[in-house]
């Protein structure tokens, strides 16, 4: 990941330094294990325990061996006595490799889950905070009818709560590790150790490995991911439609001493949101290869691998990253009550036309009739202007229905809002 989007808890965990010291958890795991089994000499765990991993010296075996694995077992010899003849016996490189990119991808998943848990907060501290505001709604991008701006705030506390909830299938799901050899058969080591050692690395062993954990669980770890992008994605992709200078009800925090363009010095885009939606592209684009990785040639390749230690951290590291700055953006957002009351009468009222209809309709006209009613008034307003509360108040058909004082009560945004609190109820409970 380049510096400017780098997450200093999210990096060390995918640093090398980090890789080779889990691969020497799992070496010591697999040990004890034998050990506790009488496979090996009592102590033989102990004496190894000590050594120290230099990823520099596993670097500069690498370069002769050009195999990691083999390079970091080497490095352990070196320092590891007698006793280094029991260290990865019976075992594969995928063994270590896999149980350990396990446990690192479960150290991520902490961190991503405790950034969910802080958005949620926020949304649902910003629902409650603007519920009872009434807010234009829009479809395919025209004025439809009034809602509330807490239910807008609400309807994505909702969808990131989702979000959350598979994310948290998922990460389950990839909990798994594999002591089982380099066929996935327990050749060379019992099933039992395994069990052992993979109970004190807190992860369960795979049920039926091949010389790879499969990668489906991974898959479905990336989709995971990706949805939480493109919520993110949709929350920021609507902050900016409302940004936008002819409508304004919404912004995102602007601070003191930010510049929004080199050359016009009154602009305040809406860069992390823009930001946000660009990052969600690419989150996606890793799906792609998160899935084909599932395919692999007979008990495995590396295709996987090869592309894993690149798009893995990268998706991680984008998804913390997005989850703190919409954070920020959702907890800062800077609203405009008076633009959000101005919109909503930017229509001169024909955004109340479906509470026209349906009162005519409820008085017993037909709805042929009762629409074309409501339609004609409301194209003469499109196309020429005018009040369309004016319109069918002296529209002569409507008058025999509705008198002034309920088209009055007609035209009332908070009457959208009958029914906010049921669906706050219906969500939060």
């Amino acid at each position: 990941m380049i510096s400017r989007y780098k997450i200093e808890e999210i990096d060390k965990i995918w640093s090398d330094d980090n890789k080779f010291k889990t691969w020497f958890k799992v070496e010591l795991a697999v040990l004890f294990a034998r050990e506790k089994l009488g496979g090996i000499p009592v102590g033989t765990e102990k004496s190894l325990q000590g050594i120290e991993i230099l990823a520099e010296r596993i670097k500069e075996i690498e370069k002769k061996t050009r195999h990691d694995v083999v390079s970091f077992i080497t490095a352990v010899e070196e320092k590891g006595g007698d006793s280094t003849r029991f260290f990865h016996q019976g075992l594969t490189s995928s063994d270590i490799v896999d149980t350990s990119f396990a446990l690192q991808v479960k150290e991520c998943s902490s961190i991503i889950k405790k950034e969910l848990k802080n958005i949620l907060e926020i949304l649902k501290e910003k629902a409650l905070e603007c519920k009872g505001i009434p807010i234009i709604g829009r479809t395919h991008g025209i004025h439809g009818e009034p809602t509330s701006l807490g239910l807008k705030f609400l309807s994505w506390y909702s969808e990131m709560k989702r979000a959350s909830k598979r994310f948290n299938r998922a990460s389950k799901e990839t909990g798994y590790g594999k002591i089982s050899g380099a066929m996935g058969n327990f050749a060379h080591l019992d099933p039992e150790v395994e069990e052992l050692a993979l109970k004190k690395l807190n992860l369960k062993p795979e049920p039926i490995s091949t010389q790879v954990v499969p990668r489906d669980r991974y898959a479905e770890y990336i989709f995971a991911i990706v949805t939480i992008g493109s919520t993110i994605e949709h929350i920021a992709n609507e902050i900016r439609h409302l940004q936008r200078t002819e409508i304004r009800e919404l912004e995102e925090p602007f601070k003191k001493g930010q510049k929004g363009s080199s050359a016009m010095p009154h602009k305040r885009n809406p860069i992390i949101c823009e930001r946000l939606s660009g990052m969600s592209r690419l989150l996606r684009s890793y799906l792609i290869t998160a899935i084909e990785n599932i395919i692999l040639w007979n008990e495995r390749d590396i295709s996987h691998s090869s592309t894993e230690r690149i798009f893995f951290p990268d998706a991680i590291t984008l998804t913390v990253y997005m989850l703190k700055k919409i954070a920020f953006v959702i907890k800062d957002i800077n609203i405009y009550k008076d633009n959000i009351e101005k919109n909503i009468w930017l229509t001169n009222g024909l955004v109340f036309s479906q509470r026209v209809l349906i009162t005519l309709l409820d008085k017993g006209v037909k709805r042929e009739e009762a629409y074309n009613i409501v339609q004609e008034n409301a194209m003469e307003v499109w196309q020429k202007g005018g009040n369309f509360k004016e319109k069918i108040e002296n529209d002569k058909r409507a008058k025999k229905y509705i008198n002034k004082e309920e088209l009055e009560n007609l035209f009332d945004p908070k009457s959208y809002l009958k029914n906010e609190e049921k669906i706050f109820k219906r969500v939060l409970s």
